[in-house]
């Protein structure tokens, strides 16, 4: 089975055959991967952003799309033959225990979804069933990216009708934060972006404004949009440090700032304003529920009220995911997925 590990940190993930676990575990479901997103958080853990990796070799990825193949023990809620939806977030179901598979000989580590191999052991928590008419590779965006920036907007921001919106970092997970604001009615979105072709995609999901962060006057080019106050409502995703602090000092003592990025060293914020009215949040997957959230989404596609396709910019296939993840770093993509199996 082809998969792609991470063997050691900061270095080119290794595509190689490897050996599932020998039995499934009680609430293990086996999952044939069809295709899978790739997310900043994959970069992050081959960067070990958050310190030594003292889990190598492990596999990496958290959204995809796939058909079950065989169920564990005490699993209810998917059976052989579903298509379903791979994500990070826990939902209904059971938590197992995390697989280990083999590889020369050696353990392979892995958490309770990866999706960078042609099949996965998944815990059931991790698995929601979708329709089987629905597109497989739309179906992989549900995972991570439009339920995390769909729920940062939803259920962290609350953010209502009229509200200013800020975003800084328009990938993929930027670009569906502004799709969902766009739908709330938010004005205006203004993105910010070191990437000009990011703005210009943007606009096509709902930013009404569009700033290049290298301006030399970042800040009054957003007061001349929103006033001299700043946006109601910020939304930081590119996990710098110092981004992150700006973003903070923008948004006005009565306005709420959303970390959605992880960020790659230490913030220093004045938190007198916290005291008040000011409010500070970091998301957690857009506190998503995903088997309530994904068939809402779903449902929204289906009727024509929103279009996610045209997010994805660029599809490789498993073996080139190094040339995916280059793509990636150089911030020229928009959201980019990997075909895992070529039976799809």
């Amino acid at each position: 089975m082809k998969s792609a590990i991470l063997i050691e940190s900061k270095k080119p993930l290794v595509v190689t055959d490897i050996d599932l676990p020998t039995k499934l575990e009680f609430g293990q479901v086996l999952v044939k991967v069809c295709y899978s997103g790739l997310c900043g958080a994959q970069i992050n853990e081959i960067e070990a952003i958050k310190g030594p990796d003292k889990f190598l070799p492990h596999l990496l990825g958290h959204e995809g799309s796939g058909i079950v193949e065989k169920i564990g023990e005490g699993v209810t809620r998917v059976k052989p033959g579903d298509h379903v939806v791979l994500h990070w977030r826990k939902s209904s179901g059971i938590q197992s225990s995390t697989p280990k598979y083999s590889w020369n000989g050696n353990q392979v580590n892995a958490g309770w979804v990866t999706t960078f191999n042609e099949k996965t052991v998944v815990s059931e928590n991790r698995l929601t069933v979708i329709p089987k008419d629905f597109d497989m590779r739309t179906a992989a965006l549900f995972g991570c990216a439009v339920i995390s920036g769909f729920g940062a907007v939803n259920n962290d921001a609350q953010v209502k009708i009229g509200q200013s919106v800020l975003i800084f970092g328009i990938g993929g997970m930027g670009l569906n934060i502004a799709y969902a604001a766009s739908l709330v009615s938010a004005f205006p979105i203004i993105g910010v972006d070191l990437h000009k072709n990011k703005i210009d995609m943007g606009k096509k999901f709902g930013l009404t404004h569009g700033i290049v962060a290298k301006s030399n006057e970042l800040k009054k080019e957003i007061y001349n949009i929103v006033g001299n106050k700043g946006p109601e409502i910020t939304f930081e995703t590119t996990g710098n440090a110092r981004v992150m602090e700006q973003a903070y000092e923008l948004t006005p003592n009565d306005g709420k700032t959303i970390f959605v990025g992880v960020p790659d060293d230490k913030i220093s914020i004045y938190s007198l304003p916290l005291a008040f009215n000011k409010i500070l949040t970091a998301s957690h997957g857009g506190n998503s529920v995903p088997d309530k959230d994904i068939p809402r989404y779903i449902r929204l596609v289906k009727n024509k009220k929103i279009s996610l396709e045209k997010l994805i910019t660029h599809e490789f296939d498993l073996s080139e995911i190094n040339k995916a993840i280059d793509l990636f770093r150089s911030g020229k993509a928009g959201r980019i997925i990997l075909k895992i199996s070529k039976e799809v």
